[in-house]
C-alpha cells in the first residue's frame, strides 16, 4: 500500500535543487494538520507544513530502552530536508493521513506510524514491534525553525517502548546511533561539544522524560502509571539550535496570525447577539497586519520563552485596538476604515459605540482565561492593560481638543501620540518581554523599543497621509488636514512666518466636508513647501535609531531578526 501524497507544483519542487532525491519525494507525503488541541483539520503535504510559517501537524517521538535500560539515540542524515546532523530520540517523523495511521482508539495510529517508520529508517524488523510494547505517554506542542525557509510546528505524541532489537540503519535517514544511560544523556545535554541536540528532543529530555521513566526501564517495567493527558506548550523553541537563523518579520507575523485570529473570533463570536457579534467582528474581518496581536510573541521568543498564553494577551490587546478604531471612526465622523464601511456606518452608531464597548469587556475576559499565566501576572496584566486603555483615552482626548485650539505646541502633540498610539506598542513589548521570563533590565530596555517604534509608527501615519493616494489609504487623501487635525506637520508649518504657501495650507485646515479635492491637493503641496513634512520624517528618523538603539542593547537569537525588520519596516512606509 502506498503512502499517501499530495503532488508538489514546480514552485515548491524549486527549493530542493540542492537536496537528495529520497528526501524530497518524502516531502509530498501527506501529513496530519491539526489545530492547536490536535484536532485534526485535514491532509497537508509534508512540504506546506514545513516550509515558511509552516503549519501545526501531528507528529511523534518515539523512546526506545533495551532491556538493560539503555535510551537509542540517533544521528539524523545530513541528507534529511529538516534539522540534518542532529542527535535526537530514537525516531521521530509523523503520522500519514490514511485510516491505519488516524486511528485514534488508544493511539493506534500514531503507533502504527512508528512501526512503519522504524522499520524504514532503522531497520527493524516488524516482527520485533508489537504494537501492543507501544505505551503512550504525553502531547507537546513546540515550534522550532531551523532557518528561514524550514520550520517544524507539531504536537508531538511520546511514545515508550522498551524491548531488544536489531538495527539495520538506512543512511539515508540515520548516520549513527548510541545507546546512552541517564547519566550518559545527561552529560551529552550538558556540553553538547561537536554534536547538537534536537531541541524537541533537548524539551522531551529535559521537561517531560522524569527519572522514573529510567526507572522503569531499569526495572522492565510498565510506565503506564505515569501517563498524562497534558498537550505541554513548549512555545517556540529556536533558540535551543546553535546557529538557527530566524525567519523575516512577515514570515514571523505569519507563524501566529492565524492561531490569534482564531482566538479573537472565538471571544467576539461568543456573543449571544447575532448583530452585536457581527459588528464587533467587522473590522477584524476587514483584515490587517495584526502587529499589535503578535508584537508580544514576537518579542518573547526574541528574549525568553514563549507560551501560548502570550497569544491570547495578543488576542486582547487586538481587541482593545479595535474597539478603539469603532469609536475614533465616529469621533471623527470617518466612514471607510481599512477599505471598508467604518461599523458605525455598515451598522448604526448606537451599535457602534455598544459594540466597542463590548469588545473592551471582552479583552480582559479573554486576559483571564490566558493560558499558562499564572494569577499573580493577571493581576499585573490587567493592572497594566487598563492603565494602557486609560493612557489611550486620554490621547484621544487631546486629538479630539486640539482640533478646536489654535495653539498646539510640539510639546502637545508627543504627549497626545504617546497616548493614543506609542502606549500600545510599548506594552505590547513589555508584556512580551515579562511574560517569556526576561529580567528586569530587558523588559525595560523592550518597554523603551516599544515607545520609540509607537512614536514612529504615528508620524508615519500622520505622513502616509499626506503621501499616499486615496485608493492606497482607503480613505481621503489628506483627510487629516481637511478635520484640522494637529498633526506634527501642521504644527510645524503654523509655527513658520506668514508666506503664501501659509495661506494655502489654510484654504483646507479643518475645513472638512467644505474643502474639495483640488484645493485638498494644493494645500499638501503647500505643508511640503513649508518644510513641515521633511520635519516629520526627520523626526521619524530619530524614533528609528532610538529603537534601534534598544535592540543593539539586546543579546541576539533567532527571534531578532524581526524586531529588527519591524523597526526598518516602520520607517520604510515613508520613504
Amino acid at each position: 500500500m502506498s503512502n499517501p501524497k499530495i503532488d508538489l507544483d514546480d514552485s515548491q519542487l524549486s527549493v530542493y535543487q540542492s537536496h537528495d532525491a529520497i528526501q524530497v519525494e518524502l516531502m509530498a507525503e501527506a501529513v496530519i494538520a491539526v489545530d492547536e488541541r490536535d484536532s485534526v483539520i485535514g491532509p497537508i503535504s509534508k512540504h506546506e507544513s514545513h516550509f515558511g510559517a509552516g503549519a501545526f501537524h501531528r507528529a511523534f517521538s518515539v523512546l526506545l530502552f533495551n532491556n538493560e535500560g539503555k535510551l537509542l539515540l540517533q544521528k539524523r542524515s545530513t541528507k534529511k530536508v529538516t534539522f540534518p546532523g542532529v542527535w535526537a530520540n530514537s525516531c521521530c517523523s509523523h503520522p500519514l493521513h490514511s485510516n491505519e495511521e488516524m486511528d485514534e482508539h488508544d493511539e493506534n495510529g500514531i503507533k502504527n506510524a512508528a512501526i512503519r517508520k522504524m522499520c524504514q529508517e532503522l531497520g527493524i524488523s516488524s516482527n520485533e514491534l508489537q504494537i501492543n510494547k507501544f505505551h503512550f505517554m504525553t502531547k507537546m506542542r513546540y515550534a522550532c525553525r531551523m532557518d528561514e525557509n524550514w520550520i517544524e510546528r507539531e504536537i508531538d505524541h511520546i511514545l515508550f517502548i522498551q524491548t531488544d532489537v536489531k538495527l539495520q540503519l538506512n543512511e539515508n535517514e540515520v548516520e549513527e546511533v548510541r545507546w546512552v544511560s541517564m547519566d550518559e544523556l545527561e552529560e551529552m545535554l550538558i556540553d553538547e561539544g561537536d554534536h547538537i541536540i534536537a531541541p524537541w528532543f533537548r524539551c522531551i529530555a529535559a521537561r517531560i522524560m522524569t527519572e522514573e521513566w529510567w526507572e522503569c526501564a531499569q526495572s522492565r517495567t510498565s510506565p503506564e502509571a505515569l501517563r498524562d493527558y497534558k498537550i505541554h506548550d513548549m512555545g517556540d523553541i529556536s533558540h535551543m539550535l546553535p546557529n538557527s537563523v530566524g525567519a523575516d518579520l512577515m514570515t514571523s507575523i505569519q507563524e501566529v496570525k492565524p492561531l490569534v485570529e482564531s482566538r479573537i473570533e472565538s471571544s467576539l463570536r461568543a456573543c449571544r447577539h447575532g448583530r452585536l457579534s457581527d459588528a464587533m467582528m467587522h473590522l477584524i474581518l476587514g483584515g490587517g497586519k495584526r502587529l499589535r496581536a503578535t508584537l508580544p510573541w514576537l518579542v518573547a521568543k526574541a528574549v525568553g520563552d514563549s507560551h501560548s498564553g502570550i497569544l491570547d494577551v495578543g488576542a486582547a490587546i487586538e481587541t482593545v485596538h479595535n474597539f478603539t478604531l469603532v469609536h475614533d471612526d465616529i469621533m471623527d465622523n470617518d466612514e471607510v476604515r481599512r477599505g471598508r464601511s467604518a461599523v458605525h456606518v455598515e451598522f448604526d452608531p448606537p451599535t457602534a459605540i455598544n459594540a466597542g464597548d463590548a469588545m473592551l469587556a471582552i479583552a480582559f475576559e479573554r486576559i483571564v482565561m490566558a493560558e499558562s499565566v499564572t494569577n499573580d501576572d493577571i493581576v499585573a496584566l490587567v493592572d497594566r492593560i487598563a492603565g494602557m486603555v486609560r493612557r489611550v483615552s486620554e490621547g484621544q482626548q487631546l486629538d479630539i481638543e486640539f482640533e478646536d485650539r489654535i495653539a498646539v505646541s510640539e510639546e502637545d502633540y508627543f504627549e497626545m501620540i504617546e497616548g493614543k498610539t506609542a502606549v500600545m506598542f510599548e506594552t505590547c513589548a513589555e508584556i512580551g518581554a515579562r511574560l517569556s521570563g526576561a529580567e528586569q533590565d530587558i523588559i525595560d530596555c523592550m518597554s523603551e523599543w516599544g515607545l520609540a517604534l509607537g512614536l514612529c509608527f504615528q508620524l508615519m501615519d500622520d505622513l502616509i497621509d499626506v503621501l499616499s493616494d486615496s485608493e492606497t489609504l482607503g480613505k481621503p487623501a489628506g483627510s487629516d488636514i481637511a478635520q484640522g487635525k494637529r498633526t506634527l506637520m501642521v504644527i510645524h508649518a503654523l509655527s513658520q512666518p506668514d508666506s503664501e504657501a501659509k495661506q494655502r495650507l489654510m484654504l483646507s485646515l479643518g475645513k472638512g466636508e467644505d474643502v474639495d479635492e483640488s484645493t485638498l491637493q494644493i494645500s499638501l503641496k503647500a505643508l511640503n513647501e513649508l518644510g513641515s513634512i521633511e520635519y516629520a520624517k526627520s523626526k521619524a528618523e530619530h524614533y528609528h535609531q532610538c529603537a534601534h538603539a534598544c535592540l543593539d542593547r539586546i543579546p541576539d537569537s533567532p527571534g531578532m531578526r524581526a524586531l529588527r525588520e519591524l523597526t526598518d519596516f516602520q520607517l520604510s512606509r515613508i520613504q
